[in-house]
């Protein structure tokens, strides 16, 4: 009986390492990739908050350009060949606008575009054309 119990007791350490889990490497392998990943995401949601400051930036230069083009429709004018810039700023955004009157093959229509800009940023933020009609030669 006696060398029973002792195989029992040489085998149970044996058996005690074959047990499931993890290794302390294992462990951290996968808090690495954990953090990895979730360094990623981190960056992911900061590019969508860059991208919605300058989504909503284009609108407010849109709409400005959209402004400038409307009074000068409204205004029923025939704007002048040349170039102009002014101050278009919407809300908190410094904006400065560039009209630009180019003539036409047609004399009868000039090309009028507004360029938009901020002050120390390279690129147009927004850039509309259209044509407009000499109305004050038109006879009803």
């Amino acid at each position: 009986m006696g060398g029973r119990m002792r195989k029992k007791g040489v085998g149970a350490p044996a058996r005690r390492r074959m047990q499931g889990g993890f290794t302390m490497i294992e462990v951290l392998v996968a808090l690495a990739i954990i953090a990895v990943a979730l360094a990623a995401s981190l960056r992911a949601v900061g590019n969508l908050a860059s991208s919605e400051v300058e989504l909503h930036q284009r609108l407010l230069a849109g709409w400005s350009a959209d402004n400038t083009l409307a009074q000068l429709k409204l205004a029923h004018s025939w704007p002048e060949v040349g170039s102009s810039s002014f101050d278009c700023s919407q809300g908190n955004l410094q904006m400065l606008c560039t009209e630009r009157v180019t003539a036409t093959p047609n004399p009868v229509f000039r090309r009028v575009e507004v360029l938009v800009t901020t002050p120390g940023r390279a690129g147009n933020l927004a850039q509309m054309v259209t044509v407009v009609a000499n109305e004050t030669n038109r006879s009803l």
